[in-house]
């Protein structure tokens, strides 16, 4: 028996509703209909439906706040605004509310059959959608859950017996002995780390980042970052110098991952610089949203490689001054910065150094308490 798709109308025009029910009648849907917002609303919740035609010109609740209570209650459903006072602005506003198509008054019966099927083929699309992610969310749950279980917790028994060979607590070894377990101990730690950086890929979950979204202060992210890399660019000789024009305000984000991601790029830049090096981080508050910028002045990036370097477990073609790289944190960082619904972007020319900026939509409220800061912190 074929499931039959849900489609409600939401008109205060008798006339309307009747002509669209009998332009659809026959056909593979079940049709409710209400004449105006609260209506229709309370609708939404009892029927279930898998698009919805909403006028924009109603008593009461406006066809626009229809649309924002819509897309709220449940993402997924696809929603078409009719109406007679068809003009450009009134489309765009319908668009941002969450309307997927704008069909004026007028309109015939041909017009409106075609912007129903298309949006049935819509919704199918986005529930497809979901359950693709839903399934690929459960492979990636059982493959780390077999990457864990079934590679980690046994290579981490050999290298624990590997520790009671070399302290000799099960007998006395000579010298080519221990050479061999030296070796098979390296071996075996590469292999476990190569494992961690594979539970560490899947571990990026964009809706549980999401999730942990709250207004989180770029300050202390950066603070909190350079604090991080700061143990490591000791060692290496390399002076820090940040330039922090405040006030940054605040994003909607999840501080620990937007810490890993500057930490991850500040620790690139460290790698890859030679020891005496400078790494510069900017950062400001530009037109609705913020600019981290992080520029060092190491080996650089080749042109071959520049297009693949966010990808996962790509560690370039070209020399990198003998440094090894898993290849994710670059990756791992894109993933996260996107999923703030920023982007990131990188400049860099072979020899001369790489320069990597951050963009992440800034809250429209900020803070103007923080005075402008130029900061600079030396490691020598």
């Amino acid at each position: 028996m074929e499931t039959k798709s849900r489609i409600l109308l939401i008109d205060d025009e008798e006339v309307v509703i009747d002509s669209c029910s009998q332009i659809l009648a026959g056909g593979p849907y079940e049709i409710a209909s209400a004449s105006d917002g609260t209506a229709g609303l309370r609708l939404v919740s009892e029927f279930h439906p898998d698009l919805v035609f909403v006028d924009l010109k109603m008593p009461g609740i406006s066809g626009f706040e229809v649309l924002e209570k819509i897309r709220e209650m449940d993402s997924t459903i696809v929603m078409v605004v009719i109406t007679g006072f068809a003009t450009v602005s009134s489309a765009v506003e319908a668009m941002k509310n969450g309307a997927y198509d704008f069909l004026p008054k007028p309109f015939t019966p041909d017009e409106f059959r075609m912007i129903t099927r298309r949006g049935l083929d819509k919704r199918r699309l986005v529930l497809e959608t979901i359950a693709l992610r839903r399934e690929k969310e459960m492979l990636r749950e059982q493959f780390a859950a077999i990457v864990s279980h079934e590679l980690k917790s046994p290579l981490s028994a050999v290298q624990q017996n590997l520790f009671v060979l070399a302290d000799e607590l099960s007998g006395l070894i000579n010298e080519e002995q221990m050479k061999r377990i030296e070796r098979m101990k390296t071996n075996i730690n590469d292999l476990i780390q190569l494992i961690l950086t594979w539970l560490r890929v899947l571990s990026v979950d964009v809706n549980k980042i999401r999730e942990n979204f709250k207004p989180t202060s770029v300050a202390s992210v950066l603070t909190k970052a350079i604090e991080t890399v700061q143990p490591h660019a000791v060692r290496k000789d390399i002076e820090l110098v940040s330039s922090i024009h405040e006030p940054l305000g605040s994003v909607n984000g999840d501080e620990g991952t937007l810490v890993e991601v500057v930490v991850n790029i500040l620790g690139n830049g460290i790698k890859y610089s030679r020891a005496g090096g400078e790494i510069s981080i900017r950062a400001e508050k530009t037109a609705g949203e913020v600019l981290i910028a992080v520029s060092d002045r190491g080996v650089g990036i080749s042109k071959e490689d520049l297009p693949h370097i966010f990808h996962d477990f790509y560690t370039g073609k070209a020399d990198r001054a003998g440094e090894q790289s898993s290849g994710i944190g670059l990756a791992i960082a894109r993933r996260i910065v996107e999923a703030h619904d920023g982007s990131i972007t990188v400049e860099s020319e072979l020899g001369k150094g790489s320069t990597f900026v951050i963009h992440l939509p800034s809250l429209k409220e900020q803070s103007n308490s923080e005075p402008h800061t130029d900061l600079e912190m030396a490691h020598s």
